[in-house]
This record gives C-alpha cells, sequence and structure tokens, in this order.
C-alpha cells in the first residue's frame, strides 16, 4: 500500500470553485482500481492550500490512475485556479 499525498495551492477567492473539482476528482478517484481511501485537507496556516491524502493499493495503481483520461481532464480545469502546479508525494510505511 502507498499513500499519495497531493499539495494544491488555489487562487484566492476560488474555494468554493475548488471544492467543486475535488468533489468531481474524488467521485473519479474513488472508482479507480486500488483505490482504498481519500482525504482532503485544508492548511491552517494558509486556508488557500488544500491537501489530499489517498491510499493506493500499489504505486503501479497510482500511476495508471495518474495518467489516465478521467484525472487529466479534471485536473485541466482545475489548474486555471491553481497558483502554482499541484506537488505530489508518494510515500510508504514502514522501514
Amino acid at each position: 500500500m502507498i499513500t499519495v499525498l497531493i499539495e494544491r495551492h488555489i487562487a484566492p477567492g476560488m474555494a468554493s470553485t475548488y471544492d467543486n473539482f475535488a468533489r468531481k476528482m474524488l467521485q473519479a478517484t474513488v472508482t479507480a482500481p486500488g483505490f482504498i481511501s481519500g482525504e482532503s485537507l485544508h492548511g491552517i496556516e494558509d486556508p488557500n492550500v488544500r491537501y489530499i491524502l489517498i491510499k493506493m493499493q500499489s504505486r503501479k495503481n497510482w500511476l495508471t490512475w495518474l495518467a489516465s483520461p478521467e484525472r487529466r481532464e479534471v485536473v485541466s480545469l482545475l489548474s486555471s485556479i491553481l497558483v502554482l502546479p499541484e506537488k505530489i508525494t508518494l510515500l510508504r510505511h514502514g522501514g
């Protein structure tokens, strides 16, 4: 199992637009092969920073989803309200 951390910096005043895109993204992600769970968090210091934690069965499952037309479509819409490109970090448990 892996955890994917996605960091997004949204433009001021675009929170409701982002939330609509995020809902669509979550609905699509839930159907992705290997999806286990997802969680969305807001930055305390900067409420325009959003963090998404996604648990996937494998790195291969994540890479398949990352390259999927469904994800690319929603991310292309989302990119217009981001002030920085999304940052994706892959994490694993243990030693």
